[in-house]
């Protein structure tokens, strides 16, 4: 490690302190404890790192100054504020429970004391504290009596303000003091609080990993972390810190029962369960944090001199670290391509910097008038940037029966159109009679199409070209469909969907392929280890069926999915999911192969298909700044509201200029140096003429006057599996190899953190298969007898066949054919 000198107003070697990144490149260091350890004194100091002009500099605070304090946790909260909480003051004595939050505003900062109402976690030191958003988790730490293992939630944006104390029915960690804990954001242990080691009641340090998780349902649970080496464990520790580096979790420092034991550098990676040694940091009762590849180090013990507190910055070049092991190495890669393709699309607007402390000051006067009336005014931590005033589609209902009642899971967004029906179902107590068989019923009809489905473990072991629709009768599938589209139906034709979230760009019946995705990033079932479903949504952008050999099986498994969980799976419609478009390109082949039906039969499965297709939705806002459609946004289009305008069951009628075409066909310009609309004649097979690539301009107007930041789409294979363009277009293709003429091109899904990074997940194609991917659809024209009895197909969808499968993204050539 390298020593980094500071000027300034350089603080006097510490320890039992903290420090956190308030700023890109500023750092807040508060509090900890000065002198060796039979002479120090408690500090409440703050302190401002500028890490670009290597300074420091000593503010001097206003308002709720909190007591001096060491042990204690501290954590950002906005943009140059941090919020702290515990500790310990010297002689035995404890900090209050009171929260504190301090704002940095030019050279000066101030504190405010958040109004708490209720039972607090009490007065405890050597705790952690971890930010969940909302939600402040405080877990374990030393009482003054004994160390403890509760956790506390904090909801930062409910006002009245109050803790609670989470019980968790799962098996749950050890009492300690001293551990460590932060927040994973990334990868599969994404939106986990993680905690490592400690010290337990007998004084014995632990080396045991948990990470704790908020389901979608309000539960909270802890998993004990799998090491895959049992021979390869961590070393027992406490008095360290940890820090996560994508999906690494970085041990650092700290100190162990062996006097003079020199522990390594750990580091754990939680997607692979291993655990990886480095040479010793020997540091304890320290602070640290990570900027881009850097690891720092301010304050606290070294091991050879435990009993006089180090001064200034060490840094460490992990880059440097990592050299010798490529796995990391490769991790390292990955997190600067993610960082690097996040920054692009998340530009971060100005926030009004005030606001938390303004809110808490609002609420400090405001409580005892507060608590006269039961008021429940939700009061955010971050302040809205847009002011413009907007009508919405959907109004927030809620139902509860008394003032105690939780009704985390009994409010809901309704369509306006909608509300009116909303009366019939309150009452005291309200619960459909039928409900019970009815959720019986769901699970019995799904049952069958995951067991056959859902298999991303054993999608290796199918042999090829087989069956996988064996036992499930054409009446189950038609009763799937009858369900399904009963959800679809009520859904709103723009989805306003939350982070995190997972989104799939065109599938083309490549189902294996989709098990691929499933089995490296998780799919959306219950299973802690390998399903993500408590903690992601996920969103499909259209174009399920044609081309590939198992459109059937990737619909089915979708509309279970769909059934099964309603709030989290997200379907738009492709221009694939049309019966004009899928009888030529091979889903009704594929229909009649399988199920040897007429197609033409109103009764048939190709035919209930089709007609839910007609009640998908066509776009969806996340968070109110990304836009996901399934092609673009055209020319006609000016505003999002008039996407809702448009009312389902929707038959796609190719004439120019309909809204609905040119969402599911257009296609942005091939060069963001195309400033204006260009036509498109490849995509236009029905010769509409009014197909086309929207323009630079286009895109940067749309998203102004609909205060939008991004647009997210799919239906055009890229070499890379995503593109980004103008860094406010992206393209994400989850088919690799696509085509019979071997593009070799890379499959794509996108994850949105729950911060709002953007991040691709890639597989690469497959070597060699003897799998039949793809239908032959000029093969079943050749048929005598048999098939043309089911599939009618007239000279213009023959030549429609006959054309190129959608080449890559790529600058268009003069010989370049038609496709779809």
């Amino acid at each position: 490690m390298e020593s980094v000198n500071f000027g300034g107003d350089n603080p006097q070697p510490r320890f039992g302190h903290t420090i956190c990144v308030i700023a890109p490149n500023k750092i807040a260091l508060f509090g900890g404890a000065v002198g060796d350890t039979g002479r120090y004194v408690i500090t409440g100091d703050v302190y401002i790192g500028d890490m670009t002009t290597k300074k420091w500099k000593r503010i001097e605070a206003s308002g709720s100054v909190p007591t001096n304090r060491a042990a204690h946790q501290a954590l950002a909260i906005e943009l140059n504020q941090m919020i702290i909480f515990g500790g310990a003051v010297g002689g035995g004595g404890l900090a209050d429970d009171n929260l504190y939050v301090f704002e940095l505003r030019d050279d000066t900062g101030t504190w405010v004391t958040v109004p708490v109402i209720g039972t607090t976690p009490g007065r405890r030191y050597g705790h952690t504290m971890v930010l969940i958003k909302p939600h402040l988790i405080v877990f374990g730490g030393n009482t003054g009596q004994e160390p403890v293992n509760d956790v506390w939630s904090f909801n930062l944006e409910k006002s009245p303000y109050s803790w609670q104390k989470l019980e968790c029915s799962s098996e749950q960690p050890n009492v300690r003091v001293y551990h460590s804990a932060a927040l994973c954001t990334t990868g599969s242990a994404n939106g986990m609080m993680v905690a490592f080691g400690g010290r337990t009641n007998d004084q014995g340090a632990l080396n045991d990993t948990w990470g704790l998780r908020k389901h979608r349902d309000g539960r909270w649970d802890w998993v004990r972390a799998p090491y895959r080496n049992q021979t390869e464990q961590p070393l027992q520790r406490y008095q360290h810190s940890t820090l996560f580096l994508g999906t690494l979790m970085l041990v650092i420092g700290g100190r162990s029962n062996n006097v003079g034991e020199t522990l390594p550098f750990e580091i754990y990676d939680t997607e692979t369960s291993d655990w990886y040694k480095f040479q010793a940091i020997q540091r304890f009762r320290h602070s640290s944090w990570l900027i881009d590849q850097f690891l720092y180090l301010h304050g606290g013990f070294d091991s050879d001199q435990p009993n006089i507190p180090t001064e200034g910055i060490l840094r460490l070049n992990l880059n440097t670290r990592f050299a010798q092991t490529p796995q990391l190495l490769r991790q390292m890669n990955t997190i600067r391509t993610d960082q690097s393709f996040t920054q692009s699309f998340n530009p971060r607007p100005p926030t009004n910097q005030a606001q938390t402390q303004d809110q808490f000051r609002r609420t400090n006067q405001q409580q005892p008038q507060a608590k006269n009336q039961n008021t429940n005014q939700q009061v955010r931590v971050s302040s809205a940037t847009n002011k413009n005033i907007r009508l919405a589609n959907q109004a927030i209902v809620a139902m509860t029966y008394g003032p105690e009642e939780d009704i985390t899971n009994q409010v809901k967004k309704v369509p306006i159109e909608k509300l009116q029906d909303e009366h019939k179902k309150l009452g005291a107590g309200f619960q459909d009679p039928n409900s019970q068989n009815k959720s019986q019923f769901l699970d019995q009809l799904c049952q069958p199409f995951v067991q056959n489905l859902l298999i991303p473990k054993d999608y290796q072991s199918i042999p090829p070209n087989s069956n996988l629709l064996t036992g499930i009768r054409k009446e189950m599938i038609i009763k799937l469909c009858d369900e399904v589209q009963r959800v679809l139906d009520k859904e709103p034709i723009v989805l306003r969907l939350r982070r995190p979230i997972k989104i799939y760009g065109n599938l083309n019946g490549q189902f294996l392929d989709l098990m691929r995705f499933f089995d490296h990033f998780k799919a959306p079932y219950d299973n802690l280890y390998n399903g993500d479903i408590d903690s992601q949504d996920y969103l499909f952008l259209g174009d399920y069926v044609d081309r590939g050999t198992r459109s059937l099986e990737i619909v089915l498994l979708l509309f279970t999915l769909k059934l099964k969980y309603a709030d989290q799976i997200h379907l738009l419609r492709g221009h694939h999911e049309d019966a004009k478009v899928n009888k030529i390109y091979g889903f009704a082949d594929e229909c009649f192969i399988k199920f040897a039906e007429d197609i033409m039969d109103p009764n048939s499965i190709y035919q209930r298909i089709n007609r839910v297709f007609q009640y998908l939705p066509l776009a969806a806002v996340i968070e109110d700044k990304i836009l996901c459609v399934h092609g673009g946004i055209g020319q006609t289009m000016r505003t999002v509201d008039e996407i809702e305008l448009i009312q389902r069951p929707l038959e796609i009628v190719h004439d120019p200029k309909t809204i609905a075409l040119e969402l599911l066909w257009s296609d942005p310009c091939l060069s963001e140096e195309e400033l204006e609309n260009q036509p498109n004649p490849e995509r236009d097979i029905f010769q509409n003429k009014q197909i086309i690539r929207f323009g630079t301009n286009r895109v940067s107007k749309f998203l102004q006057e609909n205060n939008l930041n991004i647009i997210i789409r799919s239906h055009e294979p890229t070499l890379e599996g995503f593109e980004r363009q103008n860094n406010n277009v992206i393209t994400v293709f989850s088919c690799p190899d696509y085509g019979t003429n071997s593009q070799n091109n890379k499959g794509s899904m996108l994850t949105i953190s729950k911060r709002g990074e953007i991040i691709p997940k890639v597989i690469l194609p497959v070597n060699s298969t003897s799998e039949s991917r793809w239908i032959d659809l000029e093969e079943p024209i050749q048929r005598k007898k048999g098939f043309a009895k089911y599939v009618v197909i007239d000279n213009d969808e023959l030549q429609l066949r006959k054309r190129q499968f959608t080449p890559l993204r790529s600058k268009k050539s003069s010989s370049q054919k038609q496709f779809a």
